[in-house]
């Protein structure tokens, strides 16, 4: 099953086990700890005083009582103390030891907090990095549904080169996809152009402030496009408009990639049940964010990912901020599909991947 990232508070979320980003003691605190305690009620802390604390990067699990999930799994994470004093290590333990809990009680989906990320003062964006590598990790030799619950998604982009230049890239192409280039070039040549020779559709349409002087009126015409060329053969036409469908092409494409299907849907952060129907039926109709998975998951340079994305009756336009974003990690080659989908997350996006 898909990682997901997902803006909620973490006492709410309806899954197997939540993790809770406890203090050494167990025994309840500030933050996402002190909210875990209220919503499941004093019964949590009567069996926490029972644990006998816990080690930073190290994890143990207790009932989740009043909470929607059947375990809470309690992790101390590490505080932050500059980078260089094993931080990163002992953050990555607290994510896999937590992860390995949730296997051991046959979970079947878990919800993260970023851990470290309140008080303990590890930075929100180099912790959200740690848990989605650690995730990541765990889903390509396991079936879970991984949940990264981000109180605050604006904090994600602060102070970020990634989502900065992803913003530029967005602004770049919504101002070419939003100019009238013919009107643009037809603004120039007036004027560029003496004022005897300017030609004006009218006055309204004087783009340089200038009245046309009576005397040298002359209309504007527009040369008629060429008649597009026709052919007789229906035949052959619609013999071209048989082909295969988006299910046959991907079968072709993890083919041709010698890929298993199984390193495919996971890298494209797909459910193993999604891509058996996929794989079942010629004629499924994906969703966009599902075909676009694949393609990445196939790192398809962005010529093949459009015909792919052809082949479902969808494309990609550069007035949807969507379609821009991975339009940009796809021209840098960057095909980590968690990666984009934090950036799509960032940018109040769909994401990519689907648990349907």
């Amino acid at each position: 099953m898909p990682l997901q990232i997902i803006r909620n508070d973490i006492t709410k979320v309806e899954c197997d086990a939540i993790v809770n980003a406890a203090n050494s003691t167990l025994l309840g605190g500030g933050g996402v700890d002190g909210a875990i305690h209220r919503a499941a009620g004093k019964e949590l802390l009567l069996e926490c005083m029972k644990l006998g604390g816990c080690k930073v990067g190290e994890a143990k699990i207790t009932k989740g009582y009043k909470l929607p999930c059947k375990y809470v799994i309690h992790t101390v994470g590490p505080k932050w103390k500059g980078g260089n004093n094993g931080e990163r290590r002992l953050l990555e333990d607290c994510y896999n030891n937590s992860l390995k809990l949730a296997r051991e009680y046959n979970c079947e989906s878990v919800a993260f907090p970023l851990i470290s990320s309140g008080v303990y003062g590890y930075p929100i964006n180099e912790a959200f990095r740690v848990a989605v590598d650690c995730a990541a990790k765990f889903l390509m030799k396991n079936d879970m549904l991984v949940y990264i619950v981000v109180y605050n998604k604006n904090a994600l982009a602060t102070g970020s080169k990634l989502f900065a230049d992803i913003a530029q890239y967005i602004d770049d192409n919504y101002v070419v996809e939003h100019t009238d280039f013919n009107y643009e070039q037809m603004r120039k040549n007036q004027c560029s152009m003496p004022l005897a020779e300017t030609r004006f559709l009218n006055t309204e349409d004087n783009a340089c402030g200038m009245e046309p002087p009576l005397s040298d009126v002359r209309a504007y015409s527009l040369k008629e496009s060429a008649p597009c060329k026709q052919t007789d053969d229906i035949g052959s036409i619609i013999d071209n408009m048989i082909d295969e469908s988006f299910s046959q092409m991907l079968l072709r494409k993890i083919d041709e990639k010698n890929m298993k299907d199984s390193e495919c849907y996971k890298k494209a952060n797909i459910d193993k049940r999604l891509f058996s129907k996929i794989r079942s039926n010629p004629d499924y109709k994906p969703s966009k964010p599902t075909v676009i998975a694949f393609c990445i998951a196939l790192e398809l340079p962005l010529d093949e990912a459009k015909e792919m994305l052809m082949k479902a009756g969808f494309a990609l336009s550069h007035s949807n901020k969507f379609d821009i974003i991975v339009e940009y990690f796809i021209r840098h080659n960057n095909y980590n599909i968690f990666e984009i989908n934090e950036a799509l997350f960032a940018f109040d996006q769909s994401l990519l991947g689907s648990v349907n």
